[in-house]
């Protein structure tokens, strides 16, 4: 059990970096443009020269989605038992600066950039994230599905507002994000995508319950219905239902339920999730993050495409084994001890 815990726990962390990269040159680009550019989106590319934000990047870079997941899982072993909120701010702030000076900038999402410039500005960090409701939280969080267990659930949700108060401390965010973890987590303890869909809209009911409300719809509901509208579609069909009906932006209420249904069309693939995300347009490096993390977690990084693995650029696979069998180790005692976190 405990080797298969960490093959999962790896696929989260893994499969949403192939996610992420496949989506990189993507991102941003309507589905009329990604065909024209590449036809159909099958492999790692390179991003088109004049591309608004992955310009320069390699072909299987990484970006924002999984650099910042892996920051937050290095931060919640560091916090220990309680999520240490000022060095969380402390390493986005240091890590602002070293995208910086590598010239992405623009590859921040707008939530966390925005609360970041007001930090900076001396805003206190449990003010700065009360208007955040884009994707930045979901995208980030399998740390806290592979460190937490999936019962009892409040206290998962718990933990996942409290990793979203500097950027992401809404209604809308917390809700998608406790969406995400709780899949993850689902996936970690053993179970397949359906179960940890299930679990995710159970997550989302109580996330949205915390955090400053916003207005927007309902995740767990939309979850529910994104997942329904493509279910038994054709791959073409359902990709066209999730571009026209679900949408595919950095909005919450878009990206995260889009995830989810690529999860159904992907029937729990994940590198068939990622080629999914990749084609849609729009925020497509996130959900693909989102849905192939989801996904890895339910199979294991040893079902995954290593071919593909070993082309991933800007993520250093020897660091990610040894965060993920931190946040393994501290799951397991926290499951032993029936400890619940973030109360």
């Amino acid at each position: 059990m405990a080797v298969d815990a960490l093959d999962r726990a790896m696929g989260a962390l893994i499969g949403g970096a192939l996610g992420d990269a496949l989506g990189m040159p993507t991102q941003l680009l309507s589905p009329a443009r990604i065909a024209e550019l590449y036809g159909h989106i099958e492999d790692f590319v390179a991003p088109a020269a004049d591309h608004p934000v992955s310009k320069g990047l390699p072909a299987g870079a990484i970006t924002d989605d999984t650099e910042q997941a892996l920051l937050l899982g290095r931060i919640l072993i560091s916090s220990g038992g309680r999520f240490d909120h000022a060095r969380w701010v402390n390493a986005l702030l240091d890590w602002e600066r070293d995208v910086k000076a590598r010239g992405s900038y623009d590859l921040l999402g707008p939530s966390t950039k925005r609360a970041i410039d007001a930090i900076n500005s001396g805003v206190p960090a449990e003010e700065a994230g009360r208007s955040g409701d884009t994707n930045g939280a979901a995208m980030r969080i399998a740390p806290v599905g592979i460190m937490i267990p999936p019962e009892p659930l409040d206290a998962l949700v718990a933990k996942v507002a409290e990793t979203c108060r500097a950027t992401h401390n809404t209604s809308i965010a917390i809700a998608s994000a406790a969406a995400v973890a709780a899949a993850v987590s689902l996936g970690v303890s053993g179970g397949d995508w359906r179960a940890a869909s299930g679990h995710a809209v159970a997550a989302a009911r109580l996330g949205a319950a915390l955090g400053h409300w916003v207005t927007g719809g309902d995740i767990a509901a939309r979850i529910l219905w994104a997942q329904e509208l493509v279910r038994g579609k054709p791959e073409k069909e359902a990709i066209r239902l999730i571009v026209d009906l679900i949408g595919t932006g950095v909005a919450s209420q878009e990206s995260v339920p889009a995830a989810f249904a690529v999860l159904e069309v992907a029937d729990g693939d994940a590198w068939r999730a990622a080629v999914i995300s990749a084609n849609l347009g729009g925020d497509t490096d996130t959900i693909g993050a989102i849905a192939a993390g989801m996904a890895g977690a339910c199979s294991g990084v040893s079902r995954l495409p290593q071919d593909r693995i070993a082309r991933l650029k800007g993520i250093h696979l020897a660091e990610v084994r040894t965060l993920t069998d931190d946040l393994v180790a501290a799951r397991a005692a926290k499951a032993g001890s029936g400890e619940e976190v973030a109360r």
